[in-house]
């Protein structure tokens, strides 16, 4: 088994800060990194007030071509923005690897997850025009939704949509559109009403993606437009994001945009293709760049007051400085947990948690409003500090949270604490090993406990069939000449090869190497021996949380039942 790395999730945001911040879409820093990277060249075409820099970032082009380098990373852009100017924005590196096309502050990287601040934003600005109310039930405005509990259903409020405190567990139903599927954004919320409950209703934090479907929902129900006409219209066009577009179909061919890359097979850095993200567009899929993102910051630390704009003598805004205070309050304390090396104590916060779609903690005695984003291919991360008007944002095409950390860290150090220069760079590999290093211990314990000498209960033949969940639909496992196949009905990235493990448990390899998603799967007999029902769970405990495999309950069903 190679070692694992970790593909990061849609948003970045796990149970631990210190996990989020060191090892979010960690992968394996190469002790040399490919001559592709290392010939890359500094920065491409920019536009940046190099006198307006602090002193301890002089030499910041240097600094990120160094955490580039140590994180395999093809391509990285930076925006800062300060009193309402841009102070930098710049490209560093190569589009894609293999070819010319160097990153510029215009290239285009999706965003994932940084997408949830527009969703919030959008869902506020309807309020104020009085279309919803934030404390309005969903079935207000969606009668027909429905979550496993009855209780939770009737006291569901739009605001509890954005908050992650629903009582759904960390990810949970992700696999309805991740890796894409063929669900619509409808049939996503409805089986919603299947997905598990197994925290109390605003009792505490786990971050999900899905609920955010059921907002996309509602903005397109009280705004009459869909989705993406409304974020164009009413957010894109007002702040002057002219580059950004709703998701990957509107990409064209010529356009200013990054390419992802991933480990294949956990070893080679390789191109990941596109992804369109169709049934659940308010959680993730944007594309922007760090000059759009730059104009975003710079509204929203100007408390939603659009630059240059004026009517009757007063300012335009986006919205108004109470949606922006709402969007901003803490709704979801997280648990602050120690630091899994000692150089990341400094970055412990006195206080943490989740607002609406942004995440809230401090340093350095100054309060950070930020959010972080991961994609096939792409991480990134959007850093505000109101009381200081200065605003960071690092977009990547690689999926290594440690480089746009180690970034991130050092521009706000040279605001925040220019006495001391960090190498975060360094910090971040050093975290980053160690969690490999646990990840190879985990998988280590697996094989020592395994029995190599057991067989299957079965033939192999018998373990081919239609095993349905509640939630998920139909997963298909076929006798192919010999071997077992599984295929998610709905889900065309994820068909795998099983191979007996131990008993009547088998690993699931993916044909699509770049997924870092392999699996066991356990089968479950009755005193007949047949099989009563089949259980997931990633191999790798460094396997994005959104493959939440182990939330699936697989009961055997007849082929005539498969479509039913």
């Amino acid at each position: 088994m190679p070692k694992t790395f970790s593909r990061p999730s849609l948003s970045l945001g796990t149970v631990s800060l210190f996990v989020l911040l060191a090892l979010a879409g960690s992968a394996s820093a190469q002790t040399s990194p490919a001559p592709a990277l290392a010939d890359a060249g500094a920065a491409s075409s920019n536009t940046q007030d190099s006198a307006a820099l602090p002193t301890q970032l002089q030499d910041f082009g240097a600094y990120v071509e160094s955490a580039r380098k140590t994180f395999d990373v093809p391509g990285i852009a930076v925006a800062i923005v300060k009193d309402g100017k841009v102070v930098m924005e710049q490209g560093f590196g190569l589009r894609e690897v293999g070819k010319p096309d160097k990153v510029d502050a215009h290239t285009l990287f999706a965003i994932a997850s940084n997408t949830k601040a527009f969703t919030a934003a959008a869902l506020q600005q309807l309020a104020e025009q009085g279309k919803l109310k934030m404390d309005d039930r969903v079935i207000d405005h969606l009668p027909w939704f429905r979550m496993s509990d009855p209780y939770v259903t009737h006291e569901m409020r739009i605001r509890d949509l954005l908050a992650h405190r629903s009582g759904l567990s960390l990810g949970a139903g992700d696999l309805l559109y991740w890796p894409p599927t063929s669900y619509t954004t409808k049939e996503v919320v409805e089986h919603l009403r299947y997905v598990p409950i197994k925290n109390g209703f605003r009792s505490g934090y786990a971050y999900d993606n899905i609920l955010f479907a059921v907002a996309t929902l509602v903005i397109e129900q009280a705004s009459g437009q869909s989705y993406a006409d409304y974020v164009r219209t009413h957010l894109f066009q007002p702040v002057g994001m002219d580059e950004s577009l709703i998701d990957k179909t509107y990409l064209k061919p010529g356009m200013d945009v990054a390419t992802g890359h991933a480990r294949a097979n956990f070893k080679n850095l390789e191109p990941v293709p596109p992804m369109a993200w169709l049934n659940d567009p308010g959680a993730g899929g944007i594309y922007a760049s760090v000059h759009d993102l730059a104009k975003w910051m710079n509204v929203q630390l100007a408390g939603g007051v659009l630059p240059g704009s004026r009517k009757d003598g007063k300012p335009v805004r986006l919205f108004s400085e109470d949606s922006q205070q709402q969007m901003w309050s803490m709704l979801t304390p997280i648990t602050i947990n120690k630091p899994p090396i000692p150089e990341l104590a400094p970055l412990t916060p006195h206080f943490y948690g989740y607002g609406e779609s942004w995440f809230l903690s401090d340093y350095r005695n100054q309060r950070l409003v930020w959010h972080t984003g991961g994609w096939p291919g792409m991480v990134s991360r959007v850093t505000l500090v109101p009381e200081l008007h200065l605003g960071v944002v690092v977009l990547t095409n690689q999926e290594s949270g440690a480089a746009f950390n180690a970034v991130t860290y050092r521009a706000l150090d040279a605001y925040l604490n220019p006495t001391q220069k960090t190498n975060w760079v360094a910090v971040y590999d050093k975290a980053v090993k160690q969690a490999e290093s646990k990840a190879d211990g985990s998988f280590a314990a697996h094989e020592k406990a395994r029995d190599k000498s057991s067989k299957p209960s079965l033939p192999l033949a018998q373990y081919a069939g239609i095993y349905r969940d509640p939630w998920y639909g139909d997963v298909i496992i076929s006798n192919e000449g010999g071997k077992l196949r599984l295929r998610f009905s709905k889900t065309a990235q994820l068909i795998g090869t099983l191979s007996p493990w131990q008993h009547d448990t088998f690993t699931v390899r993916w044909d699509d190497r770049d997924l870092n998603a392999d699996a066991f799967i356990s089968f479950s007999l009755d005193m007949d021996g047949h099989i009563r029902e089949a259980r997931m769970e990633p191999i790798s405990p460094l396997t994005d949380f959104s493959f939440d495999f182990q939330d699936l309950r697989l009961a055997p069903v007849k082929p005539a039942m498969a479509n039913e």
